[in-house]
């Protein structure tokens, strides 16, 4: 798994944790030992003779506190930053395959499931690094010593840790029975809260316009009580094991007094043994419940492994070919050929569209008219792939556009979707998203590039329609965009949108019904602007009226 894989990639680090983890085990385990000598040896002599014995002692068992102290401190942070190294870059191999999903594979996670596996999935495998580095390979040397330091030490008391240990797992085994299954749904639910969280955000004018607040407020009191009660049933899980762990490390602690009192009075053992023996006892039985207590707790993390390993194992369907080829030099450009497309969504019972053939040539206008789901927009998603053809091919400039790389072809094609989204930055920094200026709110890069970038921009915007609109805010191409483009109304949208298509001077212009929101006279002029200035571009139109 690539999670394996990114801890391979910190193995020093995690060495140096075991390491450290190791001195910590061996200095704590040896503080009972000094305890016992100390009160063993009782007193040896002169009053000048014990203070100097207790200070040697003393100063013994102070430098291994620190030593202890400085090797927690140091696994510590070094565990923490491994953890968050490897969620970084699990975070953004994650991401990163989310950008190369088709929709077909976004409809399959959802938005609201995948962005709760990019972030909380994320984060409960940083937190399961964490405990793994810090207790699962802390516990178990801690509690081996323990044991092999109890079997030295004779007494016939190690039946007791025996019996205390059986107690707490039997606790463990209970309680681990009991909340899996909630851990296992529990993501899920945080899904649904997300989905519907993200359903009322997207569709709060609707839900005010039809007076509905009351509906989805219990929508989401019911998707949000679920998640409620089960993080409460395994926090009382939780919250009822440490009582009983307590309780069993308690009568331990009083057999081990009832039973080696009984030795030292009869001479088996030395009062400083018995004491060592509890010591040992308590860190034994604390190891493993600290061991059970992981491994209760590892089942969301789990569960969140899964949930990201399922989505980076995901092959999608529209890939980069492995030998892409590229137009020849002397082809025709904007030559866009669609020979018996058809097209046939995952797990649906017919095609959307079959049999189309077409084509566009540059200075043409190719229009698709057709009803509602008659399939338009399927078909030109088709041109930047966004979907590969189930039957029949698509050319562009004579290749195969499943042979091409997908960055080529997608230089090449502009798409316009039916909603013209805007991120949030400036104007100047959207409609330079498809250019080798995207990124910049500079008013313009250096030298002559920085010249030709802004007279693009410019002229795409004038293109577009948007020239108006530009002048009228404060900052020309450097004024804000909110996220969405929620600070500027539907037409400019999609005059923006249509800007930045326009910017890349693509081959072929795809106008996804790109004009719904535009007047008349706004659309008439933004037509006669394509036509004159687009003379090398073809662009294909989708619409639902022949007299658009």
């Amino acid at each position: 798994m690539r999670l394996a894989r990114l801890l391979r990639d910190h193995v020093g680090e995690v060495v140096a944790v075991f390491a450290l983890l190791l001195v910590q085990a061996l200095c704590e385990l040896s503080l009972p030992r000094y305890m016992s000598d100390i009160v063993n040896v009782g007193v040896v002599g002169s009053q000048a003779g014990n203070v100097a014995y207790l200070g040697h002692m003393a100063l013994v068992m102070l430098g291994f506190c620190v030593g202890s102290l400085a090797a927690a401190t140091l696994s510590g942070l070094i565990a923490s930053r491994v953890a968050a190294a490897v969620a970084r870059d699990l975070r953004r191999e994650v991401f990163a395959k989310v950008l190369s999903f088709s929709p077909a594979e976004v409809n399959r996670f959802s938005q609201s499931s995948l962005i709760t596996r990019c972030t909380n999935d994320v984060q409960q495998i940083q937190n399961m690094i964490v405990i793994m580095l810090r207790m699962v390979m802390f516990a178990p040397v801690m509690g081996v010593v323990a044991v092999v330091q109890v079997m030295t030490m004779g007494g016939g008391l190690a039946w007791i840790v025996g019996a205390a240990l059986l107690a707490v797992l039997g606790v463990v085994s209970v309680l681990f029975s009991l909340t899996m299954p909630r851990f296992k749904a529990m993501q899920s639910l945080v899904d649904r809260v997300n989905l519907v969280t993200r359903e009322m955000l997207d569709g709060l004018m609707t839900i005010r316009a039809f007076g509905r607040q009351d509906h989805e407020l219990g929508r989401f009191d019911d998707a949000s009580g679920e998640l409620r009660d089960a993080q409460l049933f395994v926090n009382r899980a939780m919250t009822l094991m440490m009582p009983i762990m307590m309780l069993v490390m308690n009568m331990a602690t009083v057999a081990i007094v009832w039973f080696g009192s009984h030795g030292v009075a009869a001479g088996a053992m030395r009062a400083g043994d018995m004491m060592a023996f509890i010591s040992y006892a308590m860190m034994i039985v604390m190891s493993f419940l600290v061991v059970s207590m992981v491994a209760v707790i590892l089942p969301r993390a789990e569960v969140s492994v899964g949930r990201v390993q399922e989505v980076l194992a995901v092959e999608p369907a529209v890939r980069d070919p492995e030998h892409p080829v590229a137009p020849a030099a002397d082809a025709p450009r904007g030559r866009l050929v669609f020979d018996h497309v058809g097209f046939r969504y995952p797990d649906a019972e017919g095609d959307v569209v079959s049999d189309v053939s077409f084509s566009t040539a540059p200075g043409k206008i190719t229009a698709i008219v057709g009803s509602t789901g008659s399939g338009k927009s399927t078909l030109v998603q088709l041109a930047p792939r966004l979907y590969d053809p189930t039957s029949g091919t698509v050319t562009l400039d004579g290749v195969d556009a499943r042979r091409m790389s997908l960055a080529d072809l997608r230089s090449r094609v502009g798409y316009v979707p039916q909603q013209g989204f805007l991120f949030s930055g400036s104007i100047r920094s959207n409609v330079a998203f498809g250019t080798d200026a995207a990124g910049t709110d500079a008013p313009g890069a250096a030298g002559e590039k920085g010249a030709a970038g802004q007279k693009d921009l410019l002229r795409a915007v004038e293109v577009a329609q948007a020239s108006e609109l530009v002048s009228q805010k404060d900052g020309g191409l450097d004024a804000p965009i909110a996220q969405g483009g929620t600070n500027v109304s539907g037409g400019q949208r999609q005059r923006l949108a249509i800007a930045r298509a326009l910017a890349m001077r693509p081959e072929v212009l795809v106008l996804d019904d790109s004009f719904s929101a535009l007047d008349y006279a706004t659309d008439a002029r933004l037509r006669q602007a394509l036509a004159r200035e687009c003379a090398d571009t073809a662009v294909l139109v989708v619409a639902q009226r022949s007299e658009e």
